[in-house]
């Protein structure tokens, strides 16, 4: 697994390098220069992954202390630390590739959001992918799964709008936040079944 998580980042990595046109592109397809009405609902979307990514963890862990439910609070953790890898893989390649944001390349791109950091990959879908990763995974169920990935893809999306990431950059980031969530699932299983741990043992009675 971890190797096809290499490979993978090598292509996009790739992609990213020798396929500027098409990103470029497909950037045009989506962004319009123009104020459109869209504007500030993907601006307060975007705007709001930073509050959801810290909020959903903590109010998880918040409510688990409160039901004295161990098990919730585990996996509260677990998602704060996928959180935790994944900002730190992310700006180790923000910074490694220090690609420019499409707004500095292209004159007619216009960003209608702040930002300051490097463009490859998207932080703010590296985050909400790993958000909605780990939440999937620790409560496989529809009505959890359907709304997390809902709003990961929309925070995606709203990066190409706002004209401050290209495609490659927001598929990039997908990969790498479901990765870094992914891991540390996988990592938190090893050790609660190197230690004879099930997760009802989390529960109080």
């Amino acid at each position: 697994m971890y190797k096809r998580f290499i490979i993978i980042l090598l292509l996009l990595s790739f992609s990213k390098l020798y396929s500027q046109n098409i990103d470029i592109k497909l950037l045009r397809s989506i962004y319009s220069p123009e104020s459109v009405s869209s504007d500030n609902f993907f601006r307060f979307l975007s705007d709001s992954e930073v509050y959801l990514v810290i909020g959903t963890p903590a109010a998880a862990s918040a409510i688990g202390l409160i039901r004295h439910d161990k098990t919730m609070v585990r996996n509260a953790c677990v998602t704060m630390a996928s959180t935790l890898l994944n900002v730190a893989v992310t700006n180790a390649l923000k910074y490694s590739v220090n690609r420019e944001r499409p707004f500095i390349t292209y004159p007619d791109i216009i960003k209608k959001t702040d930002t300051h950091s490097p463009s490859f990959p998207s932080g703010h879908t590296a985050n909400a992918f790993a958000t909605a990763t780990s939440l999937s995974l620790a409560y496989p169920e529809w009505y959890i799964i359907i709304p997390s990935f809902a709003y990961a893809g929309t925070v995606s999306y709203s990066r190409i709008h706002l004209g401050v990431h290209y495609p490659s950059d927001v598929a990039a980031g997908a990969v790498i936040g479901a990765g870094c969530a992914f891991l540390t699932y996988k990592v938190n299983k090893l050790l609660m079944e190197k230690h004879k741990i099930k997760p009802g043992d989390f529960r109080d009675r």
